[in-house]
């Protein structure tokens, strides 16, 4: 039953982890529970109840262990106000050590201190950090791992603003990062300058998903620029596509307009109906010469109706 399992989040814009509910009763979408996870007990909060993907092997599946008391809460409260001050001490280690070209950007305790994990960013592969992380065992007393993250999720730990004003996607509402490419800048005609782009993180703006299938939709029913269109105005040539108007931006033959918007439904697709007028003008093209034996364009024949005497 879909009410078996729960949908568990361990950070604020995290991935989603299926648990079952086991032995644990009344539990409710935006409680904190206990988990058993394969860095130790964490505390994550319920988000929703859901039905796992058949794929996953829900007999492999763990249940969780409690619900989380007030003490366990204000013991994570405890354990996050000591985050900083690790990371510094993080930083200093570091520098003390002479790794260069390394970033470290965030520390992040479980909700008991048992297990530390760092969060770095670097391009140099080769940097040898298990002197560090020696070092933060055995100052922090706890469990240490050093991540890896990609530019992306540094600037969603980082938040801020975007180059919109508002606060970054990827800081407020994202929880996964969509495959971003330039063709989704070229469908919806935005400028290809760096500038216009590219995001905080040095990476294609998570943005441009957002609207792209929607201006693939719309530019189906659309013609390309430079097609020859007919108008209530007259003949001309289309100089601008705008999906989401639904519309294109026509520039009239022989008229002192520079332009005008013509919305698709008042749009003829002279190209295309002139090519299908020459088509049939043609006739069958099976045969050289033009002419016709296969009955290509000729009217089907029917047989006459007899009756049982063989009079029509």
């Amino acid at each position: 039953m879909a009410n078996d399992f729960v949908g568990i989040r361990f950070q604020q814009l995290g991935k989603l982890y299926h648990f079952k509910t086991g032995q644990v009763k009344g539990v409710a979408p935006g409680d904190h529970v206990i988990v058993e996870t394969k860095r130790g007990r964490q505390l994550g909060q319920v988000i929703a109840f859901v039905d796992p993907d058949p794929s996953i092997k829900r007999k492999g599946m763990k249940s969780i262990e409690r619900l989380a008391t007030p003490r366990d809460l204000l013991l994570r409260q405890v354990w996050q106000e000591k985050e900083l001050g690790t990371l510094i001490l993080c930083r200093e280690q570091a520098h003390k050590q002479g790794l260069k070209d390394i970033k470290f950007v965030k520390a992040e305790y479980s909700y008991d201190g048992s297990w530390l994990i760092i969060y770095y960013t670097t391009e140099n592969k080769k940097l040898d950090l298990n002197p560090l992380q020696t070092f933060l065992n055995r100052s922090t007393r706890s469990r240490v791992e050093l991540q890896l993250i990609g530019p992306r999720d540094v600037a969603k730990m980082l938040g801020g603003f975007g180059a919109c004003g508002q606060p970054r996607c990827c800081s407020t509402f994202l929880t996964e990062f969509s495959p971003v490419s330039i063709r989704m800048a070229k469908e919806q005609g935005i400028s290809l300058s760096p500038q216009e782009i590219t995001g905080m993180c040095g990476r294609l703006r998570c943005c441009l998903v957002y609207e792209y299938e929607q201006y693939v939709e719309a530019r189906k029913s659309l013609p390309k620029r430079n097609k020859r269109v007919g108008t209530p105005q007259g003949i001309g040539i289309v100089k601008d596509v705008r999906p989401l108007r639904d519309s294109v931006l026509v520039a009239l033959e022989g008229q002192d307009v520079d332009w005008i918007e013509v919305p698709r439904e008042q749009i003829e697709p002279l190209e295309e109906l002139e090519a299908l007028e020459k088509k049939a003008a043609a006739g069958c093209s099976k045969h050289e010469g033009g002419g016709c034996t296969c009955g290509a364009n000729r009217a089907p024949q029917t047989e006459p109706i007899t009756d049982e005497n063989g009079e029509v």
